[in-house]
């Protein structure tokens, strides 16, 4: 069998220079359109809960806007200050983390062990695997509202999908597009439905057989779209254990201590969806659970600690290029923010929406929530801004508040997985050697074909009186 080389996580130069020229390019767009949109804000008020939403009877206001120019050129520095900035702190300490521990992994040749361990025993159903592999990913996202946590898993997903004779582009859509998928179709996501129903005063995930529904579709579509793709590059595997695949007792213990440790790790995140205390830690779990497999799986399979020292400092170095690349990202939301740009383009969005007939008003809240996602990736964030705006909308229209969850959370998800301000889609792309001009070529089909689908679904189930 054929061996990648063992490099660790690595994020390429020419994905590196590819992204930071598309992201540069949406900050030169973002500061002039600060030129175009006058500035204007929603009066803002507390919930029982203690939670900062939108004020609808005090309303919209036009205010000063605008942002310097010396602001600007250092948003990427200055958003580690602004509100919220501990979560973006948080997660460029959980990616470097990953980056030094799969490192170690990859250079004490565990990760190619446990691979080729995999293609040896499941290349002839390969395509069952596949099936299997993407409902694990799609139900993370769905059931527990995993997306950021799952990054670690997509290196991992990648190189097995090119063990079992498939490509990077495979791998990528079992692992980090299905979980966006399961994350979108919200079936009982508590970042996205869960927020979203108890600012509308909705029972928890109640209405969930129309959101199973749309899962299960969704679902379908995904899996005909990268099983299509792997048919074309696919390329023979090994059909047996007993062909080409030499045991390693040190590898198979390490390998034994890495499974244990991440297995127990990823039941806390399933945990996490039932038990309302843990869901803010779900990142930092994820972060331990592989620093953990990253400190004991490594000298288990015989790697000096020493070694290990030395192989989690470069991973850490390798990984570090990144970091840039999501400061950059998350300076375009700073931008609009500091010049009062986003609620401007909400209240147009909302003033818009009045002259429409009542099915295309479903259709245009499916359109806010999806063109908000591009400047705000985080949902319950999103949740706050628009919940108290869009919900009151579709009353007046006639259009159930159920329905118009389900349209929020398909505009919150799917784009995570396509939009280049998504820090998430950063850091996987970069850590695979894939560019965004790559990813997009190839995934703007699907994100179409499913633009379609639950539009459809949200027309069907206005239809249906849902």
């Amino acid at each position: 069998m054929e061996k990648t080389e063992n490099r660790g996580l690595n994020v390429s130069a020419r994905c590196f220079i590819t992204a930071i020229a598309v992201i540069f390019a949406l900050m030169v767009a973002t500061y002039v359109l600060t030129f175009l949109v006058p500035g204007g804000e929603y009066a803002r008020t507390v919930d029982a809960n203690g939670s900062t939403v939108i004020d609808t009877e005090a309303g919209f206001r036009y205010v000063d806007g605008g942002i310097s120019f010396l602001r600007w050129i250092l948003s990427p520095i200055l958003v580690l200050t602004a509100e919220g900035s501990g979560t973006l702190i948080a997660v460029i300490i959980f990616l470097l983390v990953i980056g030094g521990v799969f490192n170690s992994l990859e250079i004490c040749g565990l990760m190619q062990h446990m691979l080729d361990r995999i293609a040896a025993k499941y290349g002839h159903a390969r395509y069952k695997l596949m099936a299997v592999v993407m409902l694990f990913f799609m139900s993370m996202g769905a059931f527990i509202g995993s997306f950021e946590e799952c990054v670690p898993l997509v290196p991992i997903v990648v190189a097995l999908a090119v063990s079992l004779g498939w490509d990077a582009l495979t791998g990528v859509g079992m692992s980090l597009l299905a979980v966006c998928c399961g994350f979108a179709s919200g079936v009982c996501n508590p970042f996205t439905v869960g927020v979203a129903q108890k600012l509308a005063e909705l029972p928890m995930f109640s209405g969930i057989w129309f959101r199973i529904v749309g899962f299960v579709c969704i679902y379908a579509l995904l899996l005909w779209y990268v099983r299509r793709h792997a048919r074309k590059v696919e390329k023979p595997v090994l059909n047996n254990a007993s062909e080409g695949f030499l045991a390693d007792p040190k590898k198979d213990k390490g390998l034994v201590c890495f499974v244990c440790i991440v297995g127990a790790g990823l039941a806390a995140v399933v945990a996490s969806g039932f038990i309302t205390a843990l869901q803010d830690y779900t990142m930092i779990i994820v972060a331990l659970m592989f620093l953990a497999a990253g400190i004991v799986a490594p000298p288990v399979s015989g790697m000096s600690f020493g070694d290990l020292l030395r192989t989690f400092a470069d991973g850490v170095k390798k990984i570090l290029p990144a970091v840039l690349m999501i400061l950059m990202a998350a300076s375009i939301k700073f931008t609009l923010d500091e010049a009062h740009v986003l609620d401007t383009m909400l209240h147009s969005a909302v003033t818009a929406a009045s002259t429409m007939p009542r099915w295309l008003v479903v259709l245009f809240i499916y359109a806010i929530v999806l063109i908000m996602n591009f400047f705000i990736s985080s949902g319950s964030a999103k949740a706050f801004m628009l919940i108290p705006l869009i919900v009151p909308l579709a009353q007046v229209f006639g259009i159930s508040t159920q329905l118009c969850i389900v349209a929020f959370a398909f505009g919150d998800g799917f784009s995570n997985s396509f939009y280049p301000t998504n820090a998430a889609l950063l850091i996987s792309l970069g850590l695979v050697d894939m560019s965004y001009g790559e990813w997009a070529k190839w995934s703007w089909k699907f994100q179409a074909l499913n633009l379609l689908l639950t539009s459809a679904l949200l027309l069907v189930g206005f239809a249906a009186g849902y």
